[in-house]
C-alpha cells in the first residue's frame, strides 16, 4: 500500500470516528435534555396527565372557551415531546386527588372550581377577587400585601406555578396551574412555561415548587407575546400553607 493510499484510510477512518462521536454525543445531549424536561414535567415516557379546563359559559354543551384551547396547544408540544399522554376534563368531573399524574389546571379560580381547591390548599397567600359584578377590583390578584388590578386590554396578570405534590413515595407528579384574570392572559402564562421551562428548570430546580405572577402587556394590540415576569412570589403565596399529609390531598370540587 502507497503512502498516498494509507494516508487517505487513515483520514477517512479519522473522519467516520469523529462523525460516530458527534453523533453519540448529540444524541446523548438530546436525552439528556429529554429526561430533565420529562423530570419537570413529570411526564416519562408513556405517562399520562390531566388537561383541566372551564366549560366555555356561551355554550350550550361541553365545550372549551377559544383562549383555553389556545393554552391547551401550547402544552400539547411539550406533553407530544415527552412521549406523554393527555386526557382533558372539565374542571367539575375531575373528582381525584393529585400526585398520580401531572396535572395542567387551566383558567381563573371562579370558572374552574378545581383549581380555586388548589389555591386554597397549596397556595392560601393567593387571593383572587371573583366578584362578577363591575368594578376596580374584579379579577385583582393580592399577594405579599401588593394587589394587582385588571386593567383590561392593557395590563393583564396571570399566576404561573409548579405544585410539588408533599408524598413519600418519590414518584408524586407536579400539578401546574396557569390563572389568569382573562383567557389571553392564560394563554399567555402557558407559552411561557412552553417556552422558558429549560430556564424554569435550572433555576428553580426540576422537581422544585415555586410561583411566578407574569404580566401580560397591552394585549389588544400584541395578544398574548409580550409576557413579562413581575415577581417571583412563591414565598408569599405558601406563606400560610402546611405540608399536606395524604388524607389532605383531595381537593373539594
Amino acid at each position: 500500500m502507497s503512502d498516498d493510499l494509507r494516508n487517505l484510510v487513515l483520514a477517512l477512518v479519522a473522519a467516520a470516528v469523529c462523525v460516530a462521536a458527534g453523533w453519540f454525543a448529540r444524541s446523548y445531549l438530546w436525552q439528556r435534555r429529554l429526561r430533565r424536561k420529562q423530570r419537570f414535567f413529570g411526564l416519562p415516557t408513556d405517562s399520562e396527565c390531566l388537561l383541566v379546563v372551564p366549560r366555555d359559559p356561551g355554550s350550550r354543551g361541553w365545550s372549551v372557551a377559544r383562549h383555553d384551547a389556545f393554552s391547551l396547544l401550547e402544552l400539547a408540544a411539550a406533553i407530544k415531546e415527552c412521549g406523554a399522554h393527555a386526557e382533558v376534563l372539565a374542571h367539575d368531573t375531575a373528582w381525584q386527588g393529585f400526585g398520580a399524574r401531572t396535572e395542567f389546571c387551566i383558567g381563573g379560580p371562579a370558572e374552574n372550581l378545581r383549581l380555586a381547591a388548589h389555591l386554597r390548599s397549596m397556595l392560601p397567600g393567593v387571593e383572587i377577587n371573583t366578584d362578577p359584578a363591575p368594578g376596580p377590583d374584579q379579577g385583582a390578584i393580592t399577594v405579599g400585601g401588593t394587589t394587582y388590578p385588571l386593567e383590561k386590554g392593557a395590563v393583564e396578570y396571570v399566576l404561573l406555578a409548579r405544585l410539588a405534590a408533599a408524598g413519600d413515595t418519590g414518584n408524586d407528579r407536579p400539578v401546574f396551574l396557569f390563572s389568569g384574570q382573562r383567557g389571553i392572559a392564560t394563554q399567555a402564562a402557558a407559552r411561557y412555561l412552553s417556552r422558558h421551562h429549560t430556564r424554569l428548570a435550572r433555576k428553580h430546580g426540576v422537581d422544585a415548587t415555586f410561583c411566578l405572577l407574569l404580566r401580560v402587556v397591552n394585549s389588544q394590540a400584541y395578544g398574548s407575546d409580550v409576557v413579562e415576569l413581575v415577581a417571583d412570589v412563591t414565598k408569599q403565596a405558601a406563606a400560610t400553607s402546611k405540608k399536606l399529609s395524604q388524607r389532605d390531598r383531595s381537593p373539594a370540587t
